[in-house]
Order: C-alpha cells, then structure tokens, then sequence
C-alpha cells in the first residue's frame, strides 16, 4: 500500500491498519492528514485483498481533533467576512471520511489507544466497532472554543447514547473516561492498557477472517435504519458551524486555546 505523510498504513493479510501520524501534535487533523487519511481509506476499500480496516493513532493520543493553528491560517479559504470558511473545509475535508468508513463494504475497527476529542472522535464513531484502551478518554470539544458538534457527531452521538447523554457531552464538553463510554453504551470494549495491543490484533484478525461479504450486508441495514439522514445532517452540521465561526465566542475560544487560558465568552 501507499505511502503517506501525515498516516501510516500495514497490511498482514487481509487486515489494513491505517495509523493516524503527527504525534508531535496528538494527531492533530490538518490539511494533509486530511488528504493522508482519505487517500489511505480510498485504496483500502478498492482492494480487494483487504478485509477488514484498523484505524488508529501513532504515540499517546487517537487524535486530539482539528489542528486550530491550521484553521487559523486558512487565508485561501475565507468567506467574504473573512473568517474560515469551515462550511467548505467540512464539506471537502471531513465528510468524505465519515461518509466512507461508514459506507466502506468492510468492517472498520477504531482501536482507540488514547484521547479522542472533536473529529477525532467523530472518526472513532463513525465505525463499525469501537475498542479503546482503559486510559482513553471522548470528547466532543467543541463547545469549549464556541463550536457546535461536526464530523457527524450530532448524529453519531445520539444513535450510540441517546439524546440525553448527547445533550450533555455536546453542550457540557466534558472528558467521557473509556470505562464510563462503555457503560453508556458509547463503545464496544475496553482493554486494560497492558493488554489494548494484543486485543485489538485479535479483534482485527478475526474481523479479517470473517465473512466479508455478511458483514458489508449487516452495514448496510444498519446504515438504512440509523444513518438514512446522515448526508442532510453533514450539511446541517456545516452550516450551523459557519454560523458559529462568525461568532465572537468562536474568536475567544481559539485565542484562548492557543494562549492557553480559560475562554471568557460573552454569548456573541
């Protein structure tokens, strides 16, 4: 398979793990990983020796979400405002990977070994079966730089939890701790973490030796019945969130973020 930049990728038979690979930066998502991750997913499932898909996250984190620096610096990319054009950048950036590794004919495993905040998490929801390490923890972070839930969170989310438990990790931005993910029914398992690696190889072998074409048919009624709307809510997400970048809550959040201070936000 390819090489790439910002992700690795390893086949062993017909298993592909594809590694998220900025850990300087937590796994940051930035213009290149995201280019990275959906060349990489494109060419697992075109081929067909492939069976089952791993995602992961090189060093201590899954991914800590979109890199802020990058977005700051979107100067091509601005509306007539001049702020971030962040309906665009979700519509060519991130929805194809959502859109993909739920509609992929292949089980995709997250194999989720540390924080996943923002779309990182968004990525992790998006598959098939989640496993994560006992130290691991999801946010949906947005909140807290004056952002509304993207990558198909608001309806990945719901679909796991329920409205209630959503409610309160979308508006409260709070650490959701493996164990308490699992319990709510966020997750599949949770490995201790002296025992995450050798877990998630058996649940990918086994994945990669299963019936492939069974398990493409169970995503599609699955799909059918939970995600039958997710394209028209992708485009909500996107455009709710360009609202939200014209705010000055949005402004606060990010400087507060990069001058690593508490946001001081006043509802505009």
């Amino acid at each position: 398979m390819s090489d790439f930049e910002t992700v690795t990728v390893h086949r062993d038979g017909g298993a592909a793990t594809i590694a998220l690979d900025r850990p300087e930066a937590l796994n940051a998502w930035n213009r290149r990983l995201g280019a990275d991750l959906l060349a990489a997913l494109q060419e697992a499932a075109s081929d067909d020796r492939v069976r089952a898909v791993r995602l992961t996250g090189a060093g201590r984190a899954f991914s800590s979400g979109a890199d802020l620096r990058d977005i700051g610096a979107m100067e091509e990319e601005r509306t007539a405002e001049g702020t971030p054009d962040i309906e665009r950048l979700l519509h060519e950036r991130y929805h194809p990977i959502i859109t993909l590794v739920r509609e992929m004919e292949k089980p995709v495993l997250a194999s989720v070994n540390g924080p996943a905040a923002g779309i990182g998490a968004s990525l992790a929801l998006a598959s098939d079966l989640v496993l994560a390490a006992e130290s691991a923890y999801f946010l949906l972070a947005f909140v807290n730089i004056g952002l509304v839930p993207d990558g198909g969170s608001s309806l990945l989310v719901p679909s796991r939890v329920g409205f209630t438990r959503a409610a309160e990790m979308a508006m409260l931005g709070e650490r959701i701790p493996a164990p308490q993910a699992l319990e709510w029914g966020l997750i599949n398992r949770v490995a201790a973490d002296d025992a995450f690696a050798a877990e998630s190889d058996a649940l990918l072998a086994r994945l990669a030796a299963g019936p492939t074409r069974a398990y493409a048919g169970a995503k599609r009624q699955l799909n059918a019945w939970m995600f039958g709307p997710m394209a028209e809510q992708l485009a909500l997400e996107a455009s709710v969130q360009q609202e939200m970048a014209r705010s000055a809550d949005f402004a606060e959040g990010v400087a507060a973020f990069l001058e690593r201070r508490i946001a001081v936000f006043d509802g505009r």
